[in-house]
């Protein structure tokens, strides 16, 4: 937690992780036990983090002077399930930079 790395990291896995929940388990209990709260509880922490992960996000690229794709790389990985573990998986493939 104390580089640029694994500040992105961290905040990549719980991003990752309340969007898996917010998918799997909140949104499946909203709509087939009717119980709508899982959705305002874990949406509401998922709506905290996936803004903490842009944060890092423009931060690791500004620091490493990223091109355009990977940003947007990045980016889309916050919008797709399982995207912010593979794109943490590519960038360590890559040496982060």
């Amino acid at each position: 937690m104390k580089t640029i790395t694994g500040r992105f990291r961290i905040a990549g896995i719980w991003e990752g992780i309340s969007f898996l929940l917010l998918l799997l388990v909140a949104m499946p209990l909203k709509y087939f036990a009717d119980i709508s709260s899982a959705v305002a509880v874990v949406g509401m922490i998922h709506g905290i983090l996936f803004p903490l992960y842009l944060i890092a996000l423009v931060h690791i690229a500004i620091v490493h002077k990223w091109k355009p794709v990977r940003w947007f790389m990045g980016v889309l990985a916050g919008f797709l399930p399982f995207g912010t573990f593979v794109f943490e998986s590519y960038l360590r493939k890559r040496d982060w930079k």
